[in-house]
């Protein structure tokens, strides 16, 4: 299986409510390969809730715990967002994923790049703090801006591939 951010397939749990719907992913998903996830919700946090970014670092120093998740009110939401990239880690080894598509930007989802941390809108190059983890398990993290129809069917054939090799053991 494949994981996909939740609102690239048009889950309503992006910060405000919304999604970031992927004509391509969702064209695609009704053939079964994709588990919809979302570490913020995963993390029990509210749809819609306030904007968060990662302050001091990327989720590589989350994860090391050098750096902090505020929302833009000040609360710190770094447990919650630890939380939620430790669930969708154990999904995917629930799953045997290897493959994950997030979207990025995102403080939790992020593949290229993240806020700054200051909610000007200035972007810097880094990981959210699940595709970190993820990565950091071996698994594969595009965003949805790497796809092209010809990618997705790739990693679709592979992903059915691996899973008839793993029925057969």
């Amino acid at each position: 299986m494949i994981l996909v951010s939740a609102c690239l397939l048009g889950h309503k749990v992006k910060y405000n409510g919304g999604s970031n719907d992927h004509a391509l992913l969702q064209a695609v998903s009704a053939r079964g390969r994709f588990v919809a996830v979302c570490p913020e919700c995963f993390a029990m946090l509210p749809v819609p809730r306030p904007p968060m970014e990662i302050q001091y670092g990327t989720g590589r120093k989350l994860l090391e715990g050098r750096a902090r998740a505020v929302d833009v009110t000040g609360h710190d939401l770094t447990a919650s967002m630890l939380l939620g990239a430790q669930k969708i880690l154990r999904i995917a080894e629930a799953y045997q994923a290897e493959v994950a598509i997030f979207k990025d930007g995102s403080p939790s989802c992020g593949v290229h790049c993240i806020y700054d941390g200051t909610f000007s809108g200035k972007k810097v190059r880094g990981a959210g703090v699940a595709t970190e983890l993820l990565r950091q398990h071996g698994l594969t993290v595009y965003s949805e801006d790497d796809l092209t129809a010809e990618r997705l069917e790739q990693l679709i054939e592979e992903d059915c591939r691996k899973e008839r090799q793993r029925s057969r053991l």
